[in-house]
């Protein structure tokens, strides 16, 4: 599936300029999130994922530059408008103690509300439907942080579907949580996009990203080194360019994506020598 065009974009940068305490991370950046599809976020530690999904989201303002959401440039919509649209799940978010899984999910509801119109059956409605779509509304009344790692999780994602939003950014969903779990979230992730939801994350698990994303955006010292489908992106030699990872990119046995085997020094079978042919 191709990247997607401007006019197709739910969100979009351009010529990006962000950072953190007067250091440059991101500069002269331009990217398009397609519609409808998983586009996950990859490249080594401190490239600068976090901080575009950050910039995405208007947690972070660029210096120079526009972050596009639907068309119109995010810097002049309101907090709220941006909240209703767009949903963000940050890295180990954490929750009041004490506070139940039903009213975190609530909190998913605060842009919905003003002085004007307060909490009706309608948000109650929605706050219940979240919870089904996540698998979790037997949890509702269980604190938040009685529980597990990967339930958790569906619980914060259930808060991001309560704000009504069909754009989801997701930074490293599956931190902390074991193989078992992390499939089971990035399964939850695919069927939401399946219902028609644009899912934006960042992720370090080559292979997880691989597996569950349409689109696939490369970074390297803050700039995008390849972005599109994960058949047309991942090989051999990007891989070495961007992580500095020797590796075997071959077809997946269980599914229609590429699988990253890493070569390291230890348990790597040697080439084979190369036949010799003798002439009579």
């Amino acid at each position: 599936m191709a990247s997607g065009g401007e006019d197709a974009a739910r969100l979009a940068t351009r010529d990006v300029r962000v950072g953190y305490g007067g250091r440059t991370v991101i500069d002269g950046l331009d990217v398009t999130i397609p519609p409808r599809v998983i586009t996950t976020i990859i490249g080594p530690n401190g490239c600068g994922k976090s901080t575009l999904l950050r910039t995405l989201s208007r947690l972070l303002r660029p210096a120079r530059g526009t972050v596009v959401l639907d068309g119109q440039d995010m810097a002049r919509l309101r907090t709220r408008d941006v909240a209703r649209k767009l949903g963000l799940l940050p890295q180990a978010p954490v929750a009041p103690e004490g506070l139940t899984v039903a009213d975190l999910v609530a909190r998913g509801r605060h842009p919905h509300q003003s002085w004007l119109r307060q909490w009706s059956s309608d948000d109650a409605a929605v706050v219940q439907r979240a919870l089904a779509m996540t698998g979790v509304p037997d949890l509702a009344d269980r604190p938040v942080d009685s529980l597990s790692g990967g339930q958790r999780q569906r619980v914060w994602i259930s808060m991001t579907l309560a704000q009504g939003t069909d754009l989801l950014l997701l930074d490293e969903p599956t931190t902390y949580l074991d193989l078992a779990h992390a499939i089971d979230v990035l399964d939850l992730v695919d069927d939401l996009h399946e219902s028609g939801c644009t899912v934006v994350m960042v992720l370090h698990d080559l292979n997880l990203a691989t597996r569950y994303s349409d689109n696939l955006v490369v970074m390297k010292d803050g700039s995008i080194l390849a972005q599109g489908h994960p058949r047309d992106v991942i090989t051999a030699e990007l891989l070495h360019d961007a992580f500095g990872l020797q590796a075997k990119v071959i077809d997946d046995p269980v599914g229609d994506r590429p699988l990253v085997v890493p070569i390291g020094r230890a348990h790597v079978q040697p080439a084979p020598e190369p036949a010799h042919v003798t002439s009579n």
